[in-house]
């Protein structure tokens, strides 16, 4: 018999918690056996929907570690928090798969590696666009040399906002007292879409670069009145080979799960022989050759297992797997963080900075 694999949630500041659990219950050979939030509320529908009965329901991580003796746990605070809570679960000696970004900072970052190391559990991140079909048909194509070698990587990402939708894109109305209360409104708990979002563009952008770095990062963000965090930050980067940029947008006209904005979320990737078009939930990407420049439609690729979603991978990742190179290895991780970095103290300090770490 396979190994069926325990896992538990603890965490539910972010709200993609929710999508995390159920990808955890529809899997074979996986077994949610335990949810953990200082804030009974926001674990009642989780609850509902993996069927737990009040006994696999906790406040206390140490208790929901120490009765549930999970294999893996899913993390999902705020983001400068990262840290602080890989560091209590390591303890316990379990695999960690946090949802993105990776984490506040670099530092934070770093030691939340080594936190694992000592434990010698592996430690994954979730980027919810790695599982897209578009984005594994984009990677696939660049892999074959379909654009030659990538020159520039220009990503679009955000939504209408981070309140405006809860687990499985539910849609909410939020008010000025929702956006008061958010920790994504609140600077000091890693709030702000350039830290929400930069590191889609980034550490996607990376893994379709092959792992290469930029030299300098330059950034600039929007100052909304009232607001201690920004809803809109442009980051450039300048590599040996060219220039590429991320923008992140709280505030767009429309959800791209529902309605693709203007601009469109998604990449642009251009490369010596080509370039490609991979935009978030499309069917397809536009690919343009030199014996097409006029472009091409191609269908997105059927992805099946274990690319589906983070759960599926992770658990065959921790089966033998290989993951190397990967976006949620926290080594294309981290090189999307030190851009992240890099954009912060750029914007803070309104000039261009070496890349940081």
């Amino acid at each position: 018999m396979r190994k069926i694999w325990k896992i538990a949630g603890i965490n539910f500041d972010h709200f993609h918690m929710g999508d995390l659990l159920a990808m955890g219950q529809a899997h074979p050979q996986a077994e949610v056996v335990g949810i953990c939030d200082e804030q009974p509320a926001r674990m009642a529908e989780a609850a509902r929907a993996c069927g737990l009965g009040s006994d696999r329901v906790f406040t206390d991580y140490r208790e929901c570690l120490e009765k549930t003796r999970p294999d893996l746990v899913i993390l999902c605070p705020a983001a400068t928090e990262h840290g602080r809570w890989t560091q209590r679960v390591a303890e316990y000696g379990v695999h960690v798969l946090m949802e993105k970004p990776f984490a506040g900072s670099l530092a934070e970052a770093d030691e939340m590696v080594a936190a694992q190391a000592t434990a010698g559990k592996l430690l994954a991140i979730n980027w919810p666009l790695r599982w897209m079909p578009v984005s594994v048909t984009a990677k696939r194509l660049i892999d074959e040399g379909a654009i030659g070698e990538v020159l520039e990587c220009h990503h679009y990402g955000g939504n209408r906002g981070p309140l405006y939708h809860a687990a499985g894109k539910v849609e909410l109305t939020p008010t000025a007292a929702d956006k008061a209360a958010s920790w994504f409104y609140r600077r000091a708990r890693g709030g702000g879409s350039l830290l929400d979002y930069a590191g889609y563009g980034t550490t996607l952008g990376t893994w379709y670069q092959g792992g290469r770095k930029p030299i300098e990062v330059t950034c600039m963000v929007d100052e909304p009145a009232g607001l201690e965090v920004d809803e809109h930050s442009v980051t450039i980067c300048r590599y040996a080979h060219g220039l590429s940029k991320i923008e992140t947008r709280w505030g767009t006209f429309t959800d791209p799960w529902t309605h693709q904005p203007t601009p469109r979320c998604g990449f642009d990737i251009v490369g010596t022989e080509g370039t490609l078009a991979a935009y978030d939930y499309a069917d397809g990407v536009r690919l343009q050759t030199r014996k097409h420049p006029e472009g091409v439609r191609v269908p997105v690729d059927t992805v099946t297992a274990p690319l589906q979603d983070p759960v599926q991978f992770f658990l065959h990742v921790l089966e033998g797997g290989e993951w190397q190179g990967d976006p949620l290895h926290p080594e294309i991780s981290r090189i999307g963080q030190q851009i992240v970095d890099s954009a912060a103290l750029s914007a803070r300090e309104k000039r261009t900075v070496a890349l940081l770490g």
